[in-house]
């Protein structure tokens, strides 16, 4: 780094090589010395899903730490204005102040990790845009951001979108920049679109374990006008060694009598429009021809927690694969797996969580080459400590590469940020 611009933004950088800028324009100053330098930088923020993806091969490291905080939050506009690198805990306990939440479901990845809870920062979910139950029904983290601020790779400020809750024309560069694996924009600045909190939460549990059974509940569901929030299907866990069996420990609630196979179906909202829910929901799917049960308020908000903690991997040492796909061909991959894998079923059947023992290393291209088959992508989350990266961590086609080498290109043409955390070479 330039004797220049430690002196006149005075950026502090550790022992690692770790620069941490104060503010954006700090992070501007710092990426357009990088970039005449034709150098690289690794962005950090908490850490708390930097295993997800390949390892990068950068000269320099940025934290963002420094960049967090709540600059604005109107209740009544429901929108909130952050920093960044602030953390999703703070973010929901200033919104609890007004019974209001984040529009999207969060996904905790701390516990497949080292077991306990660890959300990370708001960047660091519009960057993975990676999201929660919820997801078939409100959509993903990109579908409830207003608007950015950033840097590109070329050291210029960027910004996007606004703080009005409405469709506007011309493209939303948001939805570039989600899922983007930090890639294209050091983000500064996010501004989300916020809601009233759910007052109730009821599930229903409903003991099936034949695949088509299960997807003909899940296109009900589909096509239920009762709002159901919450699709998921677990089955019985597999007799392998290699495979830490705790199902019935995860999902151990006094109400909760099914210790196989079950399906489960979230409904939310005040008292009396839940019980309204149920019974339409009861007749819709004839739950009358199977066992089930209802977990009430004080049980349901923990069950979905408990999933979208991915806590049925909590710790796991083995390869945890990430498989969305449409529901139309969920029935031939539950198939196939069968009851070989620990996997459960989300958003009302089109996600798969799947955990490959790191022994059987070659479980992992049948997957992959069965999701492309069906029209799926593909990720491997969390790889085992002995994976041989024979297959990438990210599943995708030629066009679709291509279309993203040239995102690349425009917004940072020297690959400056994070290279080759998503595809070698882009």
């Amino acid at each position: 780094m330039s004797t220049q611009v430690r002196t006149n933004s005075q950026i502090f950088q550790d022992s690692n090589n770790t620069y941490f800028p104060n503010d954006e324009n700090e992070v501007s100053i710092l990426v357009k010395d990088i970039f005449d330098k034709n150098s690289s930088a690794e962005l950090i923020g908490s850490n708390s899903k930097k295993f997800i993806g390949n390892k990068t091969q950068a000269a320099n490291k940025i934290s963002l730490s420094k960049l967090s905080g709540i600059i604005e939050y109107y209740p009544e506009e429901l929108y909130i204005k952050v920093k960044a690198n602030t953390l999703i805990e703070d973010i929901e306990k200033e919104l609890e102040k007004n019974e209001q939440e984040l529009a999207f479901e969060l996904i905790d990845f701390g516990f497949i990790e080292n077991g306990k809870s660890n959300k990370g920062t708001i960047g660091g979910y519009l960057a993975c845009n990676y999201a929660g139950s919820r997801r078939f029904k409100v959509g993903s983290v990109r579908d409830h951001v207003l608007g950015f601020r950033g840097v590109n790779g070329k050291g210029e400020i960027i910004k996007s979108g606004g703080t009005v809750v409405k469709n506007v024309t011309g493209y939303d560069l948001s939805k570039l920049v989600a899922g983007s694996f930090g890639t294209l924009v050091a983000l500064t600045e996010i501004t989300l679109k916020v809601l009233p909190k759910k007052k109730i939460s009821n599930t229903i549990v409903i003991d099936v374990d034949d695949p088509s059974k299960v997807y003909d509940i899940f296109d009900k569901i589909s096509e239920s006008s009762s709002e159901i929030s919450g699709a998921i299907f677990i089955p019985s866990e597999p007799e392998d060694t290699d495979i830490e069996k705790n199902k019935n420990e995860v999902f151990k609630f006094n109400d909760l009598e099914v210790k196989n196979s079950f399906l489960a179906l979230r409904v939310e909202g005040d008292k009396i429009s839940v019980g309204e829910k149920i019974k339409s929901i009861s007749e819709e799917l004839e739950l009358d021809k199977f066992k089930s049960v209802i977990l009430e308020s004080y049980q349901s908000a923990p069950f979905w927690k408990k999933v979208n903690n991915l806590e049925l991997f909590s710790k796991t040492k083995n390869n945890l694969i990430r498989l969305v796909i449409e529901p139309a061909s969920g029935i031939e991959m539950m198939k196939h797996l069968g009851s070989k894998f620990k996997y459960y079923i989300d958003w009302c059947g089109a996600l798969f969580w799947i955990e490959v023992p790191s022994k059987k290393n070659n479980k992992i291209k049948e997957l992959k080459e069965l999701a492309i088959k069906l029209g799926g992508y593909f990720t491997i989350i969390k790889p085992a400590q002995d994976y041989d990266y024979e297959e990438t961590i990210f599943t995708i086609d030629k066009t679709r590469l291509i279309i993203s080498e040239k995102i690349k290109q425009s917004f940072d043409p020297k690959r400056v940020f994070n290279p080759g955390k998503m595809y070698r070479g882009v």
